[in-house]
C-alpha cells in the first residue's frame, strides 16, 4: 500500500532525526536536523564539517532508489550551502540502526572529501 503524503513526511522526518542523533552522538554534538530554508534548501542535517568546511547531507527514506534526481537535488543544496561536498543518506530497508544506512556520493564528492578541494565540473 502506498504512503500518504503525511505518512511519507513523518517517515522522512523520523529518518532525518535518527541520522542527526546518531551523528551527534558519534561525531559532533552540534550536529542536528536543519530548519527548512524554503527555496534555498541546504540539506537535511546541519553542523557536519570536514577539514573546516561544511558537508551537505540529504536524507531519503523511500522504497525506491532514485540516485540521479537525488544527486541533482543534493548538488543544488551543496551549492546553496557553499559546502565542500554533498552526500545522500538513504534508508537501508530491514535495518533500523542508523549506523547501518546507506551513504551514496559521486567520485567528485569523494575527491572533495579526501583532498579538501572541490573540483568543479568542466
Amino acid at each position: 500500500m502506498p504512503r500518504s503524503r503525511a505518512s511519507a513526511k513523518k517517515a522522512g522526518s523520523s529518518f532525518e532525526r535518527s541520522i542527526a542523533d546518531c551523528l551527534a552522538l558519534y561525531v559532533d554534538d552540534r550536529i542536528d536536523r536543519r530548519v527548512r530554508n524554503g527555496a534555498k534548501d541546504r540539506g537535511d542535517i546541519a553542523g557536519v564539517r570536514l577539514h573546516g568546511q561544511r558537508l551537505v547531507l540529504e536524507c531519503k527514506n523511500t522504497s525506491r532508489i532514485n540516485l540521479g534526481p537525488w544527486m541533482a537535488e543534493t548538488d543544488c543544496e551543496r551549492g546553496n550551502d557553499d559546502a565542500l561536498a554533498g552526500l545522500i543518506v538513504h534508508k537501508r530497508h530491514g535495518k533500523g540502526d542508523p549506523l547501518e544506512q546507506w551513504v551514496t556520493m559521486t567520485v567528485r564528492e569523494l575527491v572533495a572529501i579526501l583532498t579538501a578541494t572541490r573540483i568543479e565540473e568542466a
